[in-house]
Formats: C-alpha cells, structure tokens, sequence
C-alpha cells in the first residue's frame, strides 16, 4: 500500500477556476443552468479536492450534502485520482445516488446484496478503471472477499472515501449499526493523502462528536484533523402537527377519511411490519392506491414501489423505517406516522423525507398508547450482559471457524442479537469473521459497562424527549431544533408554520361512521402458524438428538391464531391481556376474556379443518393455567369433540422458560420438558387434533407438543393460540 499523496487541484489552478468547475459539474448534476453552490458546500469541496482534509457535513436534509461528493468525485476524477468509495445503508439510497452521478457524467456501481450476480463483473469494472464511484453496504465491508481481495485495492487507489448517513457509526446515533464500525478500520488503513468525507441530517451534538473523532483514525496512531460543518435545521417546507386518537381504530379511521384530500402523495410510517401490512390492507379495502414497504418486502418489489411513488403512481407507501434515510422524492407532500419513533432524531431523519422541491408538506404524528411496548422491545436487544459475551468468546476456536448455528448450541441468545454481538466484537478486534464463521483472534477485550449503561440511558432519555414531543404545547419545529443541538437555533425562535404556531390545520378527527368502518376492517381475524421443517444445527452438543428435516409424520400443519401481537385491530386485546400483572408482578390468570373466545370462535368458524376435527390436546401453561384450562375446555365444548389430552411440563420442569434465546437453546429446553398426558380413555390413534397454547414465538413448543401427539398415533395435529408474538 502506498504513502504517494493522492491527485488534487491545488491553489496554482487559481481558487476561483476551482470553483468555476464545481459549479459547471453541480449544474451538470441537478439539470440547471442557474445552480450555484451554498457557501458551506464549497468550503467542504475545496477542503477535500484542494487540501485532501478529512470532513464532517452535518446539514439537513435537501440541503445538498450528495451534490458535495458528486461534485468532488468529479474534479477528482478529471485530475487523475481513483474511483470514489461511498458507503451507504440502504438500497433505495443506493439507486438514488446511482441516478444522481449518471447525471454528471459519474459511472456509478453498487455492490450489495441485491445484485450478487453482479459483484464479478463490478470486480473487474473497477480494476479496469471503468469506475468513478462504488457504493457498498456497510456489510459488504466484512464479507470476508470483499475485506480481503476488493477493500485493499479500493483504499489504496480511492480518490475519495465518502461515510453517508454517517450517524450510524455511532452507538449513540438513533440507528446505529454495528457494520458501520469497521470504516475505522478502513479509515486506518488509507494511504496519507486520500480525502474522507462523512455526511449525515440527523446528529445531535454528542453523534457528532462521537463520528468527528472516529473519523479522525489514522494509521499513523496521530489523529487527522476532522474538519465539521454543522448548519441549521429548520426545514421551512415543513408543517409539523400531531393529532391524539383514542384507539388504533380511529387512527385508521382518520387515515381513510383524510389521505385522499391530502396534495400530492407521501409516506405512512409505522413501528411494525405487521402494522404497516395490515394498515396497506386497510386502506387499498377502503379504495385509496397504496403500497406496503417493509424489510419482508422482496427487493424486486421494493424498487417497483419507490418508482410508483416516485411517479405518484400510487397516494401513499406504507412503511417500516426500512424506507428511511435518503430515499429522494423532491416533491413529496407528506409524512404520516401511525406511532411515533423512539428519539426526536429518528423522527427528524423520517419526516426529512418531505418538502424537498415543494412549499408546503404536512407532517403529521399520530401516536398510539402502543408505542412504548414496542420501543421496549426494540430496546431489549441491547449489548449482551459480559457473562454472556464471554461464553461467546470462550466457545470461539482462533484456527477453526465457528458458524452461527454451532454457536447457538452454546449461547443462549436469539440469532438477531448473537449475531449483532459479533459484530461489535469484529469491530473491537475480539472476533474476525471468515468464510465459514467467527474466529477468537486472542486480542485483549474489555467490557464496557459503563459505555453500554450511558447508551441505555441515552435511549431512555430520547424516548422521554419524544413523549414530551408528543405533549409539547410550543412551536414543535424549534423542540426538534433544541433536541438535535441545532447550532444556529435563537431563543424564542418558532416556525409559524405547526399546529402550536398556527399555521398547519390537520383534517377533521374522524367521524364516528369512519371509525365504525375501520373498526370493522380491524376486526377481522385469523393468521397462519406455518409449522417448523427443520431441527436447527449442533443439537447434539446440546444432548438432543435431532437433526435434520423434521419427518412428515412427526410433523404439525399449518395452524391458525387470532392475530399477532405487533400489528393493529386484536393485537391490541392480545398485548393487554398478556401484560396484564398483579400487585406481585405475577401475570394475571383469570378466564379467557369474552371477546377473545368469540374471536377464537370466529377462527375456527373460517377454517376449512373445523369440521374435520376429532379432538382437543391443550399444552399446559404454568404462568396462566386457569385461562389455558378454560381456553382448551371451551373449544373443546364449541367443536363438541372431547378433550383428548395434555402436554405438559416433566416433573420439576414446571419452571417458565426463557423466550429471548435461539432456536437451538429454546429447542433443547422444550424437548427435556415436555410431556403428552393422555386423558383417561381417549384415543388418539387416526386423530385429527386440534392442539391449544395461548400464545406462540419461535414454534418450537408447539412443533414438540405436535410431535409428541403424532407420535402417539395422531393422524394430524393443527396447533392453535390466541396470539403469536
């Protein structure tokens, strides 16, 4: 790797024809002759192009922040130097920024997860000089060929290294993300010279001190100067409100009566995937053109949506945040969110999304008593506890690769978090991931407790700020302001432009009709349970021995419960019943509530198996048995079959189980646990059984209390719960 500086334009080409070829290529990029630069825009090019310093632009959204690297890369390029290496988070993000540079005459290739058919042919684009910009994914920089044969090559010959929505690199940022950690190491490996540029809209003043010095790693073990640009954030397109309604229902309700009088067309966000499905449904029912975006979404379908919204093809998308950062629609006209975000700054990056290229976008936030529970859930996959992050380290070999599923015999993590862990770990040295899994590297590794407890408490402390949005009765612009450490915020200022000041008037809450409507459309009920096909790997080491495909014979079908947990309509009768505690902190174990056994009902009305039914095996609660007890006898009654059986816990097992482990951890613990008591006379032989739980997450009690019922001789075992989580 070389130490030669890399290409620049220096002062002797004069500073004022610099800046005349940066505004001819930033009049090329955006298609008018009558561009210019912001004077901050210019300051951050001629700091890269002139002087190769390294620079954090801190700006709003629509401010111009691409047009920065864009035209950077391009009198780069035109003085010789390498190809520019952007990372970038999202693969909307990615074609936008593809578009972009196709504009300015920048050939622009991706390499990510979408397009691996393609990273051959990139490979040698790039080597071949072909290329002015390569945009990778923050995971693309630890596949291990990427790492190992592609990254060296790019950060010895990079004209310029560019970190988009560089809030991620920090654990402090709302959206932080454990890939984007390894830039230090790439940052520490460029050659003297190369210049470094980190853009992000949504960094309060502790992000972007945290990414400033991040940004600041060299190889030599001095840091860099880090030169950062941080503007105003005031969006005067923007017309910020929030509206309170009683129930999901209304919120719906209120939806379907406004979207359609609202100009133009926008997104609706919401906190889960099950929300933002069922509300598309809602709404398409209800005849207004919308679409679901989601990270289930296949990412053939995701770029069909961003092009039919783009071209207003459709009124809105309904989305999870994984339409977020950077998706780029000048003209979109608004931002709806069914629930709130769990920061100010998560919010800020979300309704960013609007007001780009027109006057006038209303943001409206439509908050649900819900959300708490579910920024709670997101927050429960912090950083492990040390006990656990050492076991993990323990069972890592440093010759022999571990693989995922290996380690899930040894971790009691689920796979999300064991894998997030590992990550970090990779980033601190600890860990190295290779073809075939995750090597210990014996490097020296401490815990920092008192690091992971300041980000708990941060977070804590953004959803309190959020709430306090929520309930804000001055101008909400300048409380966003104040939350992100704007630098350029005077006291006293307000927009004049949200629902506190005045200028923004929110359609009419619901009529009672509307919400009557959607509460009929939210009522409908039955969601699949699709059954396990597959033991999970290295049970062996867990003293089960089963692997492999689970045969059909041992096998449940596919069963049926009244709803999910994280969506809209019964999730919220399910969410409350299950949270319902004691004085002592104890669920509460009271009867199966009326309308849960009338939509119970329901269920098995609209499934084709009722009539095929010979009997009832109910799996044995030990946190709520009088409700599972009561729950099994009464649909027992409603078939009019008898109740064939129990499964139930092994003596001295009658312990509630973990949910938050693997598949491998929860498998072995229902498998040592879990017995079929028979009732006394029943005949179970040929039986099609209807099995009860109240409740399902990783399946794996019901794929063992089925096995455990097909076993005795069970023809078919159909699970059914009240609700999956």
């Amino acid at each position: 790797m070389t130490d030669a500086p890399a290409p620049s334009l220096h002062a002797s080409t004069g500073a004022t024809s610099l800046r005349d070829d940066a505004e001819a290529a930033l009049r090329r990029l955006v298609g008018r002759d009558d561009a210019r630069l912001r004077a901050d825009q210019w300051t951050a090019i001629e700091a890269l192009v002139a002087r190769q310093a390294r620079a954090l632009v801190v700006q709003r959204t629509g401010w111009g922040k691409s047009a920065v690297y864009f035209v950077a890369t391009r009198l780069l390029r035109d003085a010789g130097a390498g190809p520019t290496v952007i990372v970038s988070p999202l693969l909307a993000l990615m074609r936008d920024q593809i578009s972009a540079a196709a504009r300015a005459g920048i050939r622009a290739v991706t390499v990510n997860s979408a397009n691996v058919t393609e990273w051959d042919q990139v490979h040698a684009a790039i080597a071949a000089g072909e290329v002015d910009v390569l945009l990778c994914s923050p995971e693309r920089l630890n596949n291990p060929q990427f790492r190992d044969e592609v990254l060296p090559r790019l950060a010895a010959d990079a004209g310029l290294v560019v970190v988009d929505e560089a809030h991620c690199i920090s654990d402090w940022g709302h959206d932080f993300r454990p890939d984007y950690r390894r830039i230090r190491t790439l940052l520490a490996d460029l050659p003297v010279g190369i210049p470094v540029l980190a853009t992000t809209a949504t960094a309060n003043a502790r992000v972007t001190t945290d990414v400033a010095e991040q940004l600041g790693v060299t190889g030599g073990g001095s840091p860099a100067d880090v030169m950062v640009l941080r503007g105003a954030l005031d969006r005067e397109s923007l017309h910020l409100a929030v509206l309170d309604l009683p129930d999901p229902a209304a919120r719906v309700a209120w939806l379907v009566q406004s979207l359609g009088s609202m100009t133009g067309s926008g997104i609706v966000y919401c906190l889960t995937v099950s929300a933002a499905e069922e509300l598309a449904s809602q709404l398409r029912a209800a005849g207004l053109e919308v679409g679901a975006y989601t990270g289930r979404t296949d990412p053939a379908e995701r770029e069909r949506l961003e092009q039919d919204l783009k071209e207003n093809r459709v009124k809105a998308l309904v989305a999870t945040s994984a339409l977020g950062m950077g998706f780029d629609k000048p003209d979109l006209a608004f931002v709806v969110h069914l629930g709130a975000p769990s920061s100010p700054i998560a919010y800020y990056q979300q309704v960013g999304r609007a007001g780009r290229g027109v006057d006038r976008a209303v943001v409206a936030l439509l908050p649900g008593r819900e959300d708490c529970a579910i920024w709670d859930w997101f927050g429960s996959q912090a950083f492990p506890e040390e006990d656990t992050v050492r076991t993990t380290l323990a069972a890592l070999d440093p010759e022999r690769p571990t693989s995922i599923p290996t380690l899930e015999s040894t971790v009691d993590l689920s796979r999300s978090r064991l894998e997030a862990m590992l990550k970090v770990l990779d980033v601190d040295g600890a860990v190295r991931r290779v073809s075939g899994g995750w090597l210990a590297t014996g490097r020296p590794w401490e815990y920092d407790a008192a690091r992971y407890a300041r980000v708990q408490q941060a977070r804590l402390a953004e959803q309190r700020t959020m709430v306090a949005y929520q309930q804000a009765r001055t101008c909400r612009m300048a409380f966003l302001r104040r939350s992100l450490d704007d630098p350029e915020l005077d006291d006293g200022w307000t927009c004049g432009r949200c629902d506190v000041c005045g200028g923004v008037a929110l359609p009419q809450a619901p009529t009672a009709e509307a919400v009557a409507a959607a509460r009929t459309g939210l009522d409908r009920v039955g969601t699949e349970i699709v059954p396990r096909r597959q033991w999970p790997s290295g049970m062996e080491s867990l003293g089960v021995s089963l692997r492999g495909r689970i045969p059909a014979d041992e096998m449940a079908e596919t069963g049926r419960a009244i709803a999910r947990l994280d969506g809209l309509g019964w999730s919220g009768a399910l969410r409350d019943m299950f949270a319902a505690r004691g004085e002592d902190g104890a669920p509460v174990d009271e009867e199966t509530p009326v309308s849960l056994r009338h939509a119970a009902a329901r269920v098995l009305d609209e499934w084709e198996q009722r009539g095929r039914l010979d009997g009832v095996v109910g799996v044995a609660s030990t946190t709520r048995p009088r409700m599972n007890t009561h729950l099994v006898n009464g649909l027992a009654r409603y078939l009019g079959v008898p109740v064939l059986g129990w499964v139930t816990p092994a003596a001295g097992r009658e312990e509630p189980m973990r949910h938050d482990v693997n598949s491998a951890q929860r498998l072995a613990g229902v498998v040592g646990r879990l017995r079929l008591a028979p009732e006394p006379g029943a005949e179970l032989a040929q039986a099609r059984v209807l099995m009860v739980d109240d409740s399902t997450d990783s399946g794996w009690t019901l794929t063992v209390a089925a096995r455990e019922v097909r076993l005795a001789g069970a023809a078919a075992v159909l699970p059914f719960v009240l609700g999956v989580r």
